[in-house]
């Protein structure tokens, strides 16, 4: 990567649906400008930017990749992303690296769920968008019903500049609209011809479109237009930039990028109409402060990948925002409050790296083995002129699976795996669930944890098999009860002998467990006091109708007695675990469950269908309203419920829906799943023997 100035940069990012050709156009491109010197394929796993193991193994990406190449005096990076909703979190990277984004979209399919979504990612920056056709090509290809979907759903600023000439095999090139002539590939050779008769009056129509969208972004083209003036070339081209700038304007074009056909042509209109950094200006800062994409300015990044790799470390991506760095020095990171040591600045194409001897303001770079810095972090050069860049919002996962380590090895692997899996994994949550114990992960959906699964053995030798986890059950009483036990034991010499009588009584629902004692003349030594809580405690985490934890509960040492030989701190312990289960017994105990709080986003047409499933789930719905063509129903549901729910919604609602949940509380199980759960328990040796208590 040759250093350059800000104003010969372009960064796109390209996002589309699942399957739309991202990254055969991106291989294209590369290939057309000589960045690499043969075309590769998805389908044999030999392009540039599907390096990853298991991207060729899956013939679809799953992690953004990064490709520059020079083309018109420019340098024009290309972020490749993932389709596929469950790795969103790198599209989100993408876009926080680049100043604007190319759409593509699939001429047989139209606009797809994936494409709204991205769209919405791109809105939520604020990023110029180009729409790319491609695909055209292809059997069933559309382009008058793709560029109507196109329309239908975003508005009027959708502009075609290119018109296909033909479609599916009889596909060969296109009509530029603006310069009124067109272009057919043979033997993959671009050659300029007259306009077909059949397109000609189409194209009128469609530059009497695009003129009409042009002059929205200039007060002078519009007068000019309405007053029935006609537009020169160059007066479209400067408003095509400037709209394609300030968002007024998509400019549509087509091509196959496997074909190629239609990609120099959209090199070119990259390198004339996305923004430079230099043109798109400042960035904000979290307190609204302007930083400038001044090279002479004190040095400002923004992390948006961070990578872990068991060969060469963590490599951590950024994209200079102002100012300029040498490596092997130092540089501050804002968020964490720490000094990283820097090595080598490099350059990135796809798997291969370069050195850099310096970067600047739009440069997008890499360096190795930084130690605790994340996606979304700021790095600065001078702690003295500290700024926190806006950081990255990520999708929250929300499909629970509980994973263990297959074997011994594995498992000495696997904390250390975990670890450094949430580094590059912004979109997923690991936590131990306490009361049973196992390690849930959260992430997109089945495709993410397929790929997790896969990368914690081939990355961290961690082999795991996951499962459907546990319902973190919790146990209480519902009544109040006085229980004397008597713990004696006498195998010769030395005996065991504690006796208690302790209170127990329901707490408020959240207000935990609560000790203490009304013992009166000693009849329970001081020093064996805290032994009775501790064996209390340690009962209750082991529970006593299915073995979850016991929670809610009021204990209260009222009486007891002791032996002046044989009594101990572990008599006294076991003396207080026999009351609490003797307590279950007497005190109508309760299973009880948690209940989720969740918050579900969906199309106004798919509502009916969503709220009876939610009913079917023994959830019942908190509240509704609606913004943007969408419902956002609040709804209480068990947890129990709801292990599946992010792959079910998204069947149900042709991936469009969303959700989010939170523990809200805990409530009783009824009685008969109850019962199942204590049946259950027992035959695999917790809680009582007999089922029902």
């Amino acid at each position: 990567m040759k250093p350059t100035t800000p104003d010969k940069i372009r960064n796109v990012a390209l996002i589309s649906h699942g399957g739309a050709g991202k990254t055969s156009l991106a291989e294209a491109m590369l290939f057309d400008a000589g960045a690499i010197s043969r075309l590769g394929t998805v389908e044999a796993g030999t392009t540039a930017l599907d390096w990853d193991p298991d991207e060729q193994k899956r013939g679809q990406s799953i992690n953004l990749a990064i490709g520059s190449l020079e083309h018109d005096g420019v340098r024009i990076t290309i972020v490749d992303t993932p389709g596929y909703a469950d790795f969103q979190a790198d599209v989100v990277e993408a876009l926080a690296a680049a100043d604007a984004a190319i759409v593509v979209v699939d001429a047989s399919g139209g606009v797809e769920v994936g494409t709204e979504e991205v769209w919405k990612l791109a809105d939520a920056r604020g990023l110029p968008r180009m729409v790319f056709i491609n695909k055209m090509d292809r059997e069933n290809a559309n382009y008058d019903a793709t560029l109507d979907a196109l329309k239908a759903r975003f508005g009027p600023k959708i502009a075609p500049v290119y018109l296909p000439i033909g479609a599916a095999e009889s596909f060969k090139g296109y009509v530029d609209v603006i310069e009124e002539h067109a272009t057919i590939y043979e033997g993959g050779k671009p050659k300029e011809v007259p306009i077909p008769d059949d397109l000609a009056g189409i194209e009128h129509s469609r530059r009497d479109a695009l003129v009409e969208a042009a002059a929205e972004a200039s007060d002078d083209l519009m007068m000019k237009y309405l007053e029935g003036e006609a537009f020169t070339d160059e007066e479209i081209e400067t408003a095509l930039h400037k709209g394609t700038r300030e968002g007024s304007v998509v400019p549509v074009f087509v091509g196959s990028a496997t074909q190629n056909i239609g990609v120099r042509e959209l090199l070119s209109m990259i390198a004339r109409h996305v923004p430079s950094p230099a043109e798109v200006g400042s960035r904000l800062t979290v307190d609204g402060k302007e930083i400038a994409p001044d090279p002479n300015a004190p040095f400002v990044a923004q992390v948006f990948k961070a990578t872990a790799d068991p060969f060469v470390g963590r490599l951590t991506y950024f994209r200079v925002v102002s100012g300029s760095l040498s490596g092997q020095g130092h540089i501050y990171n804002v968020n964490r409050k720490e000094e990283e040591r820097i090595g080598n600045l490099l350059s990135v194409q796809g798997k291969d790296q370069e050195n850099l001897a310096k970067v600047g303001p739009g440069d997008i770079a890499a360096v190795a083995k930084l130690t605790s810095t994340h996606a979304g972090d700021t790095l600065v050069a001078d702690k003295a002129h500290a700024v926190e860049l806006e950081p990255l919002a990520f999708p929250k996962p929300s499909l629970q699976v509980a994973i263990e380590p297959e074997s011994k090895a594995d498992l000495d692997k696997l904390g250390q795996a975990l670890h450094r899996l949430t580094e590059e994994e912004p979109a997923i949550e690991i936590r131990r669930e306490e009361g049973t114990g196992e390690t849930v992960l959260t992430a997109m959906g089945d495709a993410h944890v397929d790929v997790i699964v896969d990368r914690l053995k081939r990355k961290f030798g961690a082999a795991v098999k996951t499962a459907t986890p546990r319902v973190p059950y919790r146990e209480t009483i519902r009544q109040a009860a006085r229980i004397d036990n008597k713990y004696k034991r006498q195998t010769g010499g030395h005996g065991q002998y504690g006796h208690v009588v302790i209170e127990f009584a329901p707490a408020e629902m959240g207000e935990g467990f609560a000790f203490g004692d009304r013992i009166v003349g000693g009849v329970v030594p001081k020093q064996y006091i805290p032994a009775v809580e501790k064996g209390l405690r340690e009962a209750m985490s082991e529970g006593v109708l299915a073995g979850y934890p016991v929670v809610d509960l009021h204990a209260t040492l009222v009486d007891g007695s002791y032996h002046t030989v044989d009594s101990s701190e572990m008599a006294f312990k076991v003396a207080a675990s026999q009351a609490l289960k003797k307590a279950f017994e007497a005190a109508s105990p309760a299973l009880l469950e948690p209940i989720l709080e969740v918050d579900i986003v969906v199309p106004d047409e798919y509502m009916g269908d969503v709220m009876g499933q939610i009913t079917s789930k023994r959830g019942h719905v908190l509240g509704m309203d609606s913004a943007d063509g969408m419902q956002h129903l609040k709804a209480q549901v068990p947890q129990a419920e709801m292990f599946h729910y992010a792959t079910e919604l998204r069947s149900i609602t042709q991936g469009r829906g969303r959700f989010s949940w939170k523990v809200d509380h805990y409530a009783e199980v009824p009685h008969a799943i109850a019962e199942k759960v204590i049946a259950e328990a027992s035959s695999n040796g917790h809680g009582p023997d007999r089922a029902g208590h």
